[in-house]
Formats: C-alpha cells, structure tokens, sequence
C-alpha cells in the first residue's frame, strides 16, 4: 500500500472515530425520564431539548463550510469536538430547563452539526470514485455510535447518576473528536466523476461545481430540499414515538415495545452502509425513489393494518432502513448535481430539511391528532416525494441533452 492510499485510509479513521463520537447524541431519550424524575419537570419539556439540538445541529451546516475556509478542517473539527464536550460537561452542573436547552440544545448541536457536514463532505472528496460506500461508511459510523453510546451512557447513568454522566460523556466524546480530527487531511481540489447511474447520452462531463448562489437558482435545489425534507421528517419522526406506537397500536407491553429502539438503530446503520454502497451502482435518485416507496407502504401499513408482533416490527424496520440510507445517499446525490468543490456549503443549504423535518413532524402530528392520520399524511407525501426523485435529473444532464437535441435538429435539418 502506497503513501497516498495509507493516508486516505487514515482520513476515514479520523473521520469514522469523530463521526461516532459525533453520534452520541442521539443516546438523549435515555436522560429524559431520569431528569424528570430528579428535576420534577415535564416530560414534553424536557424531550424539546433533543428537537433544539437536531436543528441547531442543521441550522450550524449552513455556515460550516464558511469557517472551514477560514480555519481549516482540522483546527475546526478539533474545536467543535472540544466545544461539543465543554457543552455536555457544563451540563452535568445545569439545575434549569432553560440551560439544558442552551448548553445541550444550542451548543452541543451546533458543534456537533459544524464538525457532521465537515468531516463528511471532506471524505467524499477524498473518495470521488466510491461517494456513496464512503458516505455510507462515515454516516454509518455516527449511526453505529449511538449505538454503542445507548449501552455505555446507561451504564453511567445507572452507577455515577445521570448528571455526573453528562461529565463523563462529554470527556469521552471531546478526546474522541479531537483524536478523529488528527488523522484528517483537508482533500485536493478536483473534478468529479459523472453521477452513478448516468449514461454519455445524458451527462457528458462532469458536473459543474455550482456555488451557493448558483444553486439556489436551479429549481433542482428546492426539488432536493423537499425530498429530503420528506425523508428526514418520517424517519425522525418514528424514531422519537416508536416506543408508543408500539404500546398504543399494535398492544405490545413496554419492554416489547422499547425493543424497537434498538432495532431502528440496527437497521439504520445497515441501510447507511448497504444503500450507500448500492448507490455506487445504480442511479442515486432512483435509489431514493425505491426507499421512498416503501416507506410510504410502512406508514400506510401501520395506519390501515391490524397491527401485531411481526407486522409492527417489519414496518418499523423498513423505515428505519431506509431513512439511514436516505440521508447517506443525499451527500452523493448533492454532488452528483452540483459539484465537489463546495459541497459542504451546498450540502449544507439542503440539510436544512433534517432540523426543519425533525420539527415538522411533530407540530403535524400534535394539529392532527393522532398516529394514524400522521402516518397517512407522511405516506402520501411520500410518494410525491417518489415521483419527484424519480423523474429528477441533474440541471447540468439536462443541459446537455437540451444541446444534444439542439445539435441533432441542426444536423438534420443541414
């Protein structure tokens, strides 16, 4: 193995340990019985804090790439790493909702979002030939730590109590970034490959790399937005209320019903990696069209269907799947439409459909009273959101097949 490929190799270690110390976050469900029991607040007060931090984690992507270029990739990461675990150890002193909602929801998302796209975006640049498995393989890596994390802030909550656990984590989690942010290397400036899936006839050469400003100005932007919106905000959905689903509709018991949890962080992870590397050879958006698909079967399933055992498990699975899938492919989807060279700012502005969908879903569900005609509203939207990706192609393919066309009716008509 050359030079060159053992510093690559080493990019994604970096980049895997950040991405799972970065995951962490998503361990939140499990601190909010335990600071309702010691603080007496509400419960819905207290789970507000997670839907804080998922959109600063989003709202920090749009200025991400700007202070990439200032600081660089490592001094930046090294930062929001030290920042995120300054946030959660402070926690550990924090007595009112309104500092949890400061210090874990704004801070810690923030730093968390700001190191996320980064890192990401970087590692596809390094891997332009393979965007979807390397995605696959560092938006895997933050599924797989909340995984881990799910098992190791529960140990620590049930031996040192849940405030000193926020101590322990954020030490835990700051060394980890900060170790993750050594090994990486800002990637070279290059040209990308022509998007998977496409063919000469329709995309020529490769993509134009689109600044923000030009982006915003191609209706495929807000047609990416609204598929990823869609996305986001079903699977985020389920993964806050799938305990209760499980209780309410199907008539599991509690212990049955909280199994799913740690279900849906198994099947998310596996759709990041098996849909990323599937996205490497075939069209992206006709991956994204499929996943789309059967989510809205999922939803409409537990909608309509006499739930039981297997059936609620299999629905909660699929969607699971393909929403880890979903926001895997995305990195690559955005790339294959605008280019490389500035993807994390681009990236960044169609991020904006996780924290907004991490919202959306619950004021829907709160204004239309219930699960079921939730899951109805998400699966139909789903849908459309299938056709979208589905008949969506690239503003540059498109481009090219207008001048392709243009060529041919001059050709004949000579």
């Amino acid at each position: 193995m050359d030079s060159k490929s053992t510093k690559r190799w080493l990019i994604v270690l970096g980049t895997v340990i950040m991405q799972m110390g970065l995951g962490t976050i998503y361990t939140w469900s499990l601190f909010n019985a335990h600071l309702v029991t010691k603080f007496g607040w509400e419960l819905n007060s207290v789970s507000i804090t997670f839907s804080i931090t998922s959109f600063a984690l989003a709202f920090a992507t749009l200025f991400a790439g700007k202070l990439q270029d200032r600081f660089g990739l490592r001094r930046l990461t090294a930062t929001a790493g030290i920042v995120l675990g300054l946030g959660l150890i402070l926690s550990s002193h924090a007595n009112s909702l309104f500092m949890f909602y400061l210090l874990v929801g704004v801070i810690v998302g923030f730093a968390d979002g700001t190191a996320y796209i980064t890192s990401l975006s970087n590692l596809i640049k390094w891997f332009p030939n393979n965007k979807g498995l390397i995605s696959g393989v560092s938006v895997g890596a933050y599924g797989t730590g909340s995984l881990i994390f799910k098992y190791i802030n529960g140990g620590l909550i049930d031996s040192v109590g849940v405030s000193n656990t926020f101590m322990y984590w954020g030490l835990i989690v700051m060394g980890m970034i900060v170790i993750g942010s050594l090994l990486v290397r800002e990637a070279p400036v290059q040209a990308a490959p022509a998007p998977a899936g496409s063919t000469t006839a329709t995309v020529m050469s490769s993509p134009k790399d689109y600044t923000v400003k030009e982006m915003l100005r191609t209706k495929e932007a807000y047609l990416l937005f609204i598929i990823f919106f869609t996305a986001c905000m079903c699977g985020l959905y389920l993964i806050g209320i799938v305990k209760d689903i499980g209780v309410q509709l199907a008539g599991l018991d509690v212990q049955t019903a909280a199994s799913a949890v740690a279900m849906i962080a198994i099947f998310n992870t596996a759709g990041r990696l098996i849909l990323g590397a599937l996205s490497d050879k075939m069209s992206r958006l006709k991956l994204v069209g499929a996943s789309l698909a059967v989510t809205a079967a999922a939803m409409l399933t537990l909608s309509y269907a006499t739930l039981n055992f297997g059936l609620f498990f299999t629905c909660v699975a699929a969607i699971a799947f393909c929403f880890g899938g979903n926001i895997t492919v995305f990195p690559a989807i955005v790339s294959d439409f605008f280019g490389l060279k500035n993807h994390s700012k681009n990236y960044g502005i169609v991020y904006q459909g996780f924290g907004i969908g991490a919202l959306s879903g619950s004021f829907i569900a709160v204004f239309l009273g219930g699960f079921k005609p939730t899951f109805v509203i998400f699966g139909l939207l789903c849908l459309l959101a299938c056709i979208i990706a589905i008949s969506l192609k690239p503003p540059v393919a498109k481009s090219k097949e207008k001048k392709a066309l243009r060529l041919k009716a001059t050709e004949r008509t000579a």
